[in-house]
């Protein structure tokens, strides 16, 4: 009977250190070759002054990590501890651990944010880039001369199209340091191409409206009013003008191609002659004129149909605000009322 009660016990530890050496292998293996569970990319953003587990709470919240653990683990064992920098990194679900942890210690491996406001002009775009150190006069380069990506974008195939301006996405992007002036605009022109999807599409075919029209349209609508109800109000006003035969009278595309940012122009600024001048000339400037966001296409392509021919834009009691009128006489009248 002692004998058998050796045995059990000698079966119940190697048993427990077989469990508890299958456990600690079980462990090693989920710290070095575990994943996520999201399967796509994503930006991850290091706070200055986050700590270790504040991070790798959020790794695991966001679906980069299976458990905050086994990170918290990878990075003491490796006396990584304080080597983490802050900053913007493209991580992925598949990334194993220590991948993830080689991205975020490596300084290199960071990422330079960007945002282009929405109305942004490509030579504003290309001085934001340039400030950033990033290629912003190649950038400029090959945004005016477009044939290269007309091959590979649909939306850019007629002849009409001699620049990119309209068709950059204005947007907040990624950008490694070593990224191409090519790279750059391939992703801006990808993000359009997402942005305009298929009920997009289908409302500027149903229309019978073409994609350029409406970008020019709308980069003109995104630098004239701010609102998406000013948005849709001006463009019906816009389309009707178009309609009729009436010249646009838009200051938008003289400060385009003035290089200002005068919301009127005086008289000799308006005798300006240039196709974008649409005092003088019926009809849409020859480009867009910048790049607009969703509300100023969905606009453009979904106007409100109302009785106004004019407005203007104005401050108001210290609010930027915008006066409809339906006859000349009263856009005269309003004109006055505000001192313009």
């Amino acid at each position: 009977m002692r004998n058998m009660s050796i045995f059990k016990k000698t079966v119940a530890v190697s048993l427990f250190f077989l469990l508890l050496l299958g456990g600690l292998f079980y462990f090693r293996y989920r710290v070095y070759y575990s994943h996520g569970n999201y399967s796509g990319k994503k930006m991850f953003e290091i706070k200055k002054g986050e700590g270790n587990r504040e991070i790798a709470s959020q790794l695991e919240e966001k679906g980069l990590i299976a458990d905050e653990i086994y990170f918290y683990y990878y990075i003491y064992l490796h006396k990584l501890t304080s080597r983490i920098f802050p900053g913007e990194y493209q991580l992925s679900g598949s990334m194993s651990i220590g991948e993830i942890v080689n991205v975020i210690t490596n300084p290199e491996e960071k990422f330079i944010k960007i945002t282009f406001p929405e109305g942004f002009t490509v030579q504003q775009m290309t001085e934001r880039l340039n400030a950033s150190e990033l290629p912003g006069d190649e950038f400029l380069k090959l945004a005016n001369n477009p044939e290269k990506f007309k091959k590979r974008y649909g939306y850019l195939g007629g002849a009409e199209i001699k620049t990119l301006e309209g068709y950059l996405f204005p947007d907040t992007y990624f950008f490694k340091k070593d990224v191409s002036a090519e790279d750059i605009i391939g992703r801006m022109l990808n993000t359009f191409d997402s942005k305009l999807n298929e009920p997009i599409r289908k409302g500027i075919s149903d229309k019978n409206k073409t994609i350029g029209n409406i970008v020019i349209m709308a980069s003109i609508v995104e630098k004239e009013v701010q609102t998406f109800e000013d948005m849709k109000i001006v463009a019906g006003i816009f389309w009707n003008r178009i309609k009729i035969g009436q010249r646009l009278q838009s200051d938008a595309p003289l400060s385009y191609i003035l290089n200002d940012k005068e919301d009127s122009h005086n008289a000799k600024d308006l005798n300006f002659d240039s196709p974008y001048n649409t005092y003088r000339y019926a009809g849409f400037p020859p480009t867009p004129i910048s790049n607009p966001g969703l509300n100023a296409i969905n606009a453009a392509i979904y106007p409100v149909a109302t009785d106004y021919n004019y407005f203007l834009t104005a401050t108001a009691d210290g609010v930027k605000k915008v006066f409809y009128s339906k006859t000349y006489a009263e856009h005269l009248m309003n004109k006055r009322k505000l001192g313009l």
